[in-house]
């Protein structure tokens, strides 16, 4: 009987499949992409070492003991005493991540839009968001933690500012979870230009200095949590090391009619001096 149906038919029924194989419809022709993950960016680590500045698998890097050296006062004629500078060594190995994209002929030659493409750029994505998480885990290393309430308040910011400059560094850079972004916003201080001195809260949504560090956002799903924050010096917190950058290998599977890409890279983040990072935490 199907057969025998009219339009309109078709139209009012829940058959949809039929119904909407007789309105004419307009594919969009443009992807809409994922957002952007909003990740720190290298800058703020201590120095970042390249390929060829690790000739083998890994590479030490030497650190001054703070401290370790001592003057001391003396008689007159009496003997000067030796001392000498202590030092220590870590060594930092990079770590190898990837993933393998195998797409068919089919579904190349069918596809609205070039799938091999578009999937590199998303591995390459998920690479600088699996580095964000590797300089987060780095960060929790740090020597001080600051426990907040349920909302992060200014109290807490400058606690953990001292307590990186209690150990003589420079507390340079504040990142925060999207909560903690919340707690600042909402802190009446930044808020009002009146006792800010700027309205840079109510024009841009967010401040990008305060107390003289740079604040970044950090994505949920790249490695921060939500309700936690870091205060650390940058050029003394932690170092990156990269033996192979990203990189890109095409190959073919004939024997499954596919083509391939491999996207690896290399890397690891190390904390240089735990006492230079500072942990807030919120409820």
């Amino acid at each position: 009987m199907a057969d025998f149906k009219y339009v309109n038919e078709f139209l009012q029924t829940a058959d949809g499949t039929e119904g909407s194989l007789l309105i004419p419809k307009k594919i969009y022709d443009t992807l809409i992409d994922e957002v952007v993950k909003m990740l720190l960016p290298r800058s703020e680590a201590a120095f970042y070492l390249g390929p060829t500045q690790i000739p083998g698998s890994s590479i030490d890097i030497d650190l001054v003991t703070p401290d370790s050296l001592a003057v001391r006062e003396l008689g007159e004629g009496g003997e000067v005493p030796m001392d000498i500078s202590a030092y220590t060594s870590t060594n930092v190995k990079p770590v190898k991540y990837g993933v393998a994209l195998r797409i068919t002929k089919e579904m190349m030659e069918d596809s609205k839009w070039n799938l091999m493409s578009h999937n590199v750029k998303l591995a390459g994505k998920r690479l600088g968001e699996n580095e964000n998480s590797l300089v987060i885990t780095e960060l929790d290393t740090g020597a001080n933690t600051v426990q907040g309430g349920a909302a992060v308040t200014i109290a807490n910011i400058t606690r953990a500012m001292q307590h990186v400059e209690d150990a003589d560094y420079d507390p340079s850079t504040f990142a925060v979870g999207m909560e903690v972004a919340n707690d600042v916003r909402n802190i009446d201080t930044f808020a009002e230009a009146n006792k800010f001195g700027s309205n840079e809260m109510l024009s841009k949504g967010f401040i990008g200095v305060i107390y003289g560090m740079k604040v970044y956002k950090i994505s949920s799903n790249a490695g921060m949590t939500t309700t936690s924050a870091y205060v650390w010096d940058n050029s003394q917190a932690y170092c990156i090391a990269e033996k192979r950058p990203v990189s890109l290998e095409n190959f073919k599977l004939p024997l499954f009619d596919s083509d391939g890409a491999c996207i690896t890279q290399r890397i690891r983040v190390k904390a240089l001096r735990t006492s230079a990072i500072a942990k807030i935490l919120s409820s």
